[in-house]
């Protein structure tokens, strides 16, 4: 039986990731929201050279991390990658050597709440739109830095 002063959190997780060249400059994305939508965090990042599905599984182990952080324990995640959510839904197997680490990384992170669900979205959901935009705002920096 969990104590009176427990309470439980539950948050959405949007998350996406993005490859110029597929391997080529990768950059992930999440954003991270309460049950009324009310963005909590949101990030970015580059991972530099790697392919679409690691940025994929990048966007989403950064996305699980910050609900840890934020306290989340119940978490309901959505991605347009249907790779990654039903690798991690257990439909697909990891058999690439490259996803394999990335992988059970997300899986460590995962069992970290009381409930965790995995569903895939189409790309034009307005929050998947939003993270597939920070993905490419990162990438675009990069690309403006080189050109310098």
């Amino acid at each position: 039986m969990r104590p009176r002063e427990y309470e439980e959190t539950a948050l959405l997780l949007y998350t996406d990731g993005a490859s110029r060249g597929n391997p080529g400059p990768s950059a992930w994305a999440y954003l991270l929201l309460d049950e009324s939508l009310n963005l909590i965090e949101e990030r970015a990042g580059s991972i530099g050279r790697g392919t679409n599905n690691e940025a994929e599984y990048r966007g989403l182990i950064e996305g699980l991390k910050a609900a840890v952080r934020q306290g989340g324990t119940r978490l309901s995640v959505f991605s347009d990658s249907e790779l990654v959510i039903r690798q991690m839904n257990g439909k697909y197997r990891v058999a690439s050597p490259r996803l394999i680490p990335l992988y059970r990384e997300a899986k460590s992170v995962s069992g970290r709440f009381l409930k965790v669900e995995f569903n895939s979205i189409p790309r034009i959901h307005p929050f998947i739109a939003k993270a597939d935009q920070l993905c490419n705002a990162v990438l675009d920096r990069e690309r403006d830095e080189l050109e310098k």
